[in-house]
């Protein structure tokens, strides 16, 4: 299981500057390493599945935590995460509610025999639905997903890193 956020919905994976040399973003950033934590379910499953190996991304939801003491409080207000007085916007999960999708994909019956997919609120996550209303909050876009990103993904990071685990020897 890896951890993903709807945070992979603020950017693809930037290949032409993976490593935001050209100018760094830190909401791109994050949205870009929470789409490589996506794909890199996607492409472990494929290729552990033979092996009886299955992976999964989940979203948690929205949950206030410390991450959140590096941020302005003016952009949590202008984020609309809290309101002046402070108080936290009622869409944000608590710490429990947040671990129920992890429990769920790593207890349930409901996947057996899938992988490669996308989970949130104790299901697997459908497609984002463009334009709509909650395009930002719900579902999985397109890019976290797809295979041929996901591969391409494993190779660059292999070659970067200088580890393949499921290079032939």
């Amino acid at each position: 299981m890896v951890l993903s956020s709807t945070a992979h919905k603020l950017s693809p994976i930037r290949f032409d500057d993976l490593q935001f040399e050209d100018g760094y973003d830190k909401w791109q950033a994050y949205g870009q390493a929470k789409t490589a934590n996506s794909l890199f379910a996607v492409h472990l499953d494929s290729l552990g599945q033979d092996a009886g190996v299955r992976a999964f991304a989940v979203h948690p939801g929205g949950i206030f935590t410390p991450l959140q003491r590096h941020l302005a409080r003016e952009e949590m207000i202008a984020m609309g995460w809290m309101d002046e007085e402070g108080n936290l916007n009622q869409r944000f999960k608590t710490l429990q509610q947040g671990a129920s999708t992890s429990t769920w994909a790593a207890t349930t019956t409901a996947l057996t025999g899938k992988g490669g997919v996308y989970c949130e609120n104790c299901d697997v996550a459908e497609p984002t639905v463009v334009g709509s209303p909650t395009a930002r909050t719900e579902g999985v876009d397109a890019h976290a997903i797809d295979p041929g990103t996901a591969a391409r993904l494993w190779t660059v990071s292999a070659e970067l890193t200088g580890v393949n685990a499921f290079a032939s020897a």
